[in-house]
């Protein structure tokens, strides 16, 4: 119980920098065009993730595992930051945290190899709480009729469900050490949105301080942090529970549009944020009970997969502290 109430923790945390990370977006992109702001990003990430991995104790080459998954994850996390951005400099920021969280709905409609039976219907019944809440976050924000911006912001929401799907599939059960995956997810950003930023790079130069500093939060915030931290508690849970704790998102993110923008918090925000609360409670719930309920507990990895003080040490791999550290384990069903 312990690890798991650690890892729901850390998928709220999670939630609540991307929750803010809308507003320093939009701050950027007022500023600079969105292809430099997603290459500074995603370079100052990499810069960050390349030294961490050199200060690590243990093997730093990427296994061929963590290249199999890694590639892939950089492509769609890519997709999603890239529709993201464009998507959050035609709306406010506080339609964008909200109409991504969507994301909570969709992702367990594409994460099927946790649940194989369906989740149960008080699942389906606390993501539509969810849903109502999103409503009544839009209604007391002025949310009106979709624009460019909100519809990039939804096809955001698509893209990342299909992520995290991916995410639960390719490292599951599987020695991918999250560093070393985050690293390379970041390399693979880099090399993607050099080509379009690169004749738009010299305007770094002339950013102000305040631009950089939006710029260095995304990066080792919301980047960085983040990628590490969703990976390693995807790993732990499901990708459906962690779909439905990322799903506070809108919650923080309207807290910081009203403590840091100019947004306002009405009654209908109020309840509105009570109702996702209460309905990602209650799925996650549920989303657990189902699974480890399941026979053989084939629905979530072992509790081994959680604390390193009980796993065996195999005979050949991992050869390394760090490398023992990575493995989580599935168990087979009978």
């Amino acid at each position: 119980m312990f690890y798991a109430r650690r890892t729901d923790a850390v998928l709220l945390v999670v939630a609540l920098v991307w929750g803010s990370s809308y507003l320093s977006a939009r701050t950027a992109v007022s500023a600079l065009p969105v292809p430099t702001v997603l290459f500074a990003r995603y370079a100052l990430a990499a810069l960050a993730c390349l030294a961490l991995v050199a200060v690590r104790r243990g093997r730093r080459r990427w296994t061929r595992e963590e290249v199999r998954a890694g590639v892939p994850l950089g492509l769609t996390q890519a997709a999603v930051l890239v529709i993201e951005t464009y998507g959050v400099a035609h709306t406010s920021a506080a339609n964008a945290g909200l109409i991504i969280s969507l994301t909570m709905v969709l992702t367990p409609l594409l994460d099927r190899s946790g649940h194989p039976g369906g989740l149960p219907w008080s699942f389906h019944t606390a993501a539509g709480v969810c849903v109502l809440a999103v409503g009544l976050l839009m209604s007391g924000n002025g949310f009106h009729a979709p624009g460019l911006g909100d519809l990039l912001m939804l096809g955001a929401a698509c893209v990342r469900a299909a992520h995290m799907a991916f995410v639960g599939r390719l490292t599951a059960g599987r020695a991918v050490r999250p560093l070393h995956l985050t690293a390379l997810q970041t390399l693979v950003g880099t090399a993607l949105f050099l080509p379009p930023a690169a004749t738009r790079l010299p305007g770094l130069a002339t950013a102000g301080a305040a631009t950089w500093t939006q710029l260095l939060y995304l990066a080792l915030f919301c980047s960085v942090f983040a990628f590490l931290a969703q990976t390693w508690a995807v790993q732990r849970t499901s990708a459906s529970r962690a779909g439905l704790l990322l799903g506070t998102e809108p919650v923080w993110a309207l807290a910081v549009g009203v403590v840091l923008g100019d947004d306002r918090l009405t009654p209908l925000t109020g309840l509105g944020a009570a109702l996702m609360v209460a309905g990602t409670y209650w799925g996650q719930s549920v989303e657990r009970a189902h699974r480890t309920s399941a026979p053989g507990r084939a629905l979530g990895p072992s509790p081994a997969a959680h604390d390193p003080r009980l796993r065996s040490e195999p005979r050949t791999e991992p050869r390394t502290e760090e490398d023992a550290s990575c493995r989580t384990t599935t168990p087979t069903s009978a």
